[in-house]
């Protein structure tokens, strides 16, 4: 849990993006506490993606400043950018495993990367291990990538992300095409990475049954900006007509579309 008085470890201000004529945010604010799980909720193709890929440099603001623990990553160089990975880890959509390398090579890629020269290949090992154990797959290392189930697939990423001992870690959609059981699965081991490691998560999602249940604060993105942002007992309490349509899982007026469709 995070202490509200603590200063933002991540903030993002003014931030523009767009591709062509397609504008995905005009003027994105947002802070992100030390140790608390904040997610970014919002439909389909409103940018939550593109604010984590902005945040790790794989995309670049068109303006604005997106801060990380006082630094602007917005102004980095590639070699600044590699050790703010080091400490921001992400687990993509669909887990991204390569298919060529054993589960333990996979979850060993971000130690080989960053690390090599750091740790001996037993300490790569034994980090293999633990992330593996701590995700609730011990001794799957020699197992390939086409032997898992889509939750297993899932989880060997969380593993890869957190081999690295990161101080903040992405999720972007960790739900996304999981059955109820690996969805609780999925939401359990997010609360408990967060209790064990003391990390800062970011979770991307649209599932708001998952959101409510680990989140701290709720942040949701709409025509290109935040248009809501609080606890989940403030979300769940929002007389906003926007908010409370996308929970309950209900269409936009017809204004609404109109004002999405020419914004």
């Amino acid at each position: 849990m995070a202490d509200p008085s603590s200063a933002p470890i991540i903030e993002f201000k003014g931030i523009k993006k767009a591709f062509g004529q397609k504008v995905i945010y005009s003027g994105l604010n947002l802070k992100v506490l030390r140790g608390e799980v904040l997610t970014i909720c919002g439909g389909s193709g409103v940018g939550k993606s593109v604010m984590l890929k902005m945040l790790i440099g794989l995309l670049h603001a068109d303006a604005g400043t997106i801060t990380f623990d006082g630094a602007d990553v917005t102004r980095m160089e590639e070699e600044q950018l590699a050790l703010v990975r080091r400490r921001i880890a992400m687990l993509f959509q669909s887990g991204a495993l390569f298919d060529s390398l054993t589960v333990g090579e996979n979850v060993a890629y971000g130690l080989e990367e960053h690390f090599r020269d750091k740790m001996s290949k037993s300490e790569r090992a034994d980090r293999v291990s633990w992330a593996l154990s701590l995700v609730d797959l011990p001794g799957i290392e020699l197992l390939q990538p086409a032997d898992l189930s889509g939750g297993m697939r899932k989880r060997v990423g969380l593993a890869r992300a957190i081999a690295v001992q990161p101080e903040v870690l992405l999720y972007d959609e960790p739900t996304t095409g999981l059955d109820p059981i690996n969805t609780a699965r999925v939401n359990h081991l997010i609360m408990g990475l967060q209790e064990k490691l003391k990390i800062t998560s970011i979770v991307v999602t649209h599932d708001m049954r998952s959101a409510f249940e680990i989140s701290d604060h709720l942040a949701m993105v709409r025509t290109g900006r935040i248009i809501a942002y609080g606890t989940v007992e403030e979300f769940q309490a929002s007389t906003d007509q926007r908010v409370s349509d996308f929970i309950e899982g209900r269409a936009p007026v017809k204004e609404d579309v109109e004002t999405l469709l020419n914004s």
